[in-house]
């Protein structure tokens, strides 16, 4: 009986649980970084997040987001490559609009100890957090091959908690890539180094970014001790 009475809180009060996961989804603008005018597009994503403890998480997710330029205005060699290119001709203008494939995993960090209830250890509603991860990108489309490379992405967050299990956020993140080819042209032209600056495994490669908002369900409980 004095162990039933001393678990009774736990279970009726759902703000006292912790829980293991979260899913959930978001929607956002994604932006091309490259050897182009940068343009903006929509994207989406779908994630699953693995919570260690108020400070620390673990987010899979799957992303999709267009990519989209153009090189209007722009002045510099047809071909870097060739002796007395380097005055500086007008490059042809070309543009184009992809598809970007994202899938990663990232880290976060919360500043805040965040979370609901149990004021003895002091959770927060509300917290910013850091994101260092690891992906793959995929850029399809644009009547272009597909092309892909390894992703780094990089960026910040703010999550706040509405309700016991019921979290809203924005998100933003750079994502570093290993490849050039997420601007390929309809004509298969490859906007590849054209200021002749030679490349290395991330050095001179396509990027993007991902502005985020986001909702996510908490699911999976913590098992008590007493409860088992």
């Amino acid at each position: 009986m004095t162990i039933l009475t001393l678990c009774l809180p736990l279970t009726i009060a759902a703000e006292e649980l912790e829980y293991k996961m979260d899913i959930g989804g978001g929607l956002g603008l994604s932006h091309y970084w490259g050897d182009a005018n940068t343009g903006t597009s929509i994207m989406g994503a779908v994630t699953s997040r693995r919570n260690f403890n108020p400070h620390m998480s673990l987010k899979m997710s799957i992303a999709v987001g267009g990519v989209k330029g153009d090189t209007e205005g722009w002045y510099f060699p047809e071909n870097a490559y060739e002796a007395g290119a380097a005055g500086g001709a007008r490059l042809k203008e070309y543009s184009f609009s992809r598809t970007v494939l994202d899938f990663g995993a990232q880290f976060e960090l919360n500043f805040l100890a965040y979370g609901m209830g149990a004021s003895y250890k002091k959770l927060s509603r509300i917290s910013p957090y850091a994101l260092v991860g690891f992906g793959i990108t995929v850029g399809v489309g644009g009547g272009a091959p597909a092309k892909g490379g390894i992703n780094f992405p990089v960026g910040l967050g703010l999550k706040y908690k509405i309700k016991p299990r019921l979290n809203l956020g924005v998100e933003w993140a750079y994502h570093f890539t290993t490849t050039d080819g997420l601007d390929l042209t309809r004509e298969q032209r490859q906007l590849d180094d054209p200021y002749a600056i030679k490349s290395g495994f991330m050095k001179n490669k396509d990027c993007y970014s991902f502005l985020m908002f986001f909702v996510t369900y908490d699911i999976f409980p913590r098992l008590r001790k007493c409860n088992n």
